[in-house]
């Protein structure tokens, strides 16, 4: 399968992405061996330079650890799946979760906005929003508590929204499908900061625990905004990100 995107990277990186989106799917799960060098040359007809750089990357993105006498194997990634992620898995694989992730839907309703979430969806203090919020768990516990704000008017053509269920396409594939506003522009803010005393209990943890979050703005094929969200990330996740320089 190709991965959307892929083909514009370095031929290691291109192996590598549709590896990660094979582990992705549950296709590959941890303790499976990923394929071999020789296996990377004879499927992909490449030099074996390049084959070898194609466990590398997965090692350096968690996905995978060498053992001698076994080879590389897929490992269960530590790395927070953010909003992007998801984004990018929905198009990608027509899922937004990693092989063992799960979520609960805690709560989904429409209330007055006020603050951070109208400041960032363009809205005057008062006005209402569908919020969101769910918690992604897997084998190792929290990844993640997760909010997201979405201007009103959406739930009369997605009701959905304000039902307290998992959305097969998530809020991104719901909103384009209902209203053909697709998300095209995103701006992400990461900072530490203290978990506040609701999330808190629900993450169980202590109130004030310094954490790392991250949150997420969407703008449309109209650049107005569609959603704002922030993760709350569980303890020992971490974030990463990969560019390409050439």
């Amino acid at each position: 399968m190709t991965v959307a995107g892929a083909q514009g990277l370095p031929p290691y990186r291109r192996i590598a992405a549709e590896i990660r989106a094979r582990i992705d799917r549950g296709e590959l799960r941890p303790g499976d061996r990923v394929p071999s060098v020789r296996e990377i040359v004879e499927a992909e007809n490449v030099s074996i330079a390049t084959a070898t750089r194609v466990a590398a990357v997965l090692r350096a993105d968690g996905y995978a650890e060498s053992i001698p006498g076994v080879g590389t194997i897929v490992v269960t990634p530590r790395r927070l799946t953010t909003g992007p992620d998801r984004l990018a898995l929905l198009r990608a694989t027509g899922t937004g979760f990693r092989s063992g992730e799960r979520v609960e839907i805690l709560s989904a309703e429409l209330v007055v906005g006020t603050g951070h979430a109208t400041d960032a969806l363009g809205l005057a203090d008062g006005t209402e929003v569908v919020r969101r919020r769910r918690l992604y768990r897997d084998d190792e516990g929290v990844i993640a508590l997760s909010t997201s704000w979405l201007p009103g008017q959406l739930a009369e053509a997605a009701p959905e929204l304000l039902v307290a269920e998992p959305l097969p396409t998530m809020t991104f594939g719901l909103v384009e499908e209902r209203s053909g506003r697709r998300a095209t522009r995103r701006r992400d803010v990461v900072a530490l900061r203290p978990i506040p005393e609701d999330a808190a209990r629900i993450m169980g943890v202590e109130p004030e625990t310094p954490a790392l979050t991250m949150t997420n703005l969407y703008w449309d094929q109209h650049d107005n905004p569609t959603e704002y969200a922030m993760d709350i990330l569980g303890a020992g996740r971490e974030l990463s990100a990969d560019y390409i320089l050439d």
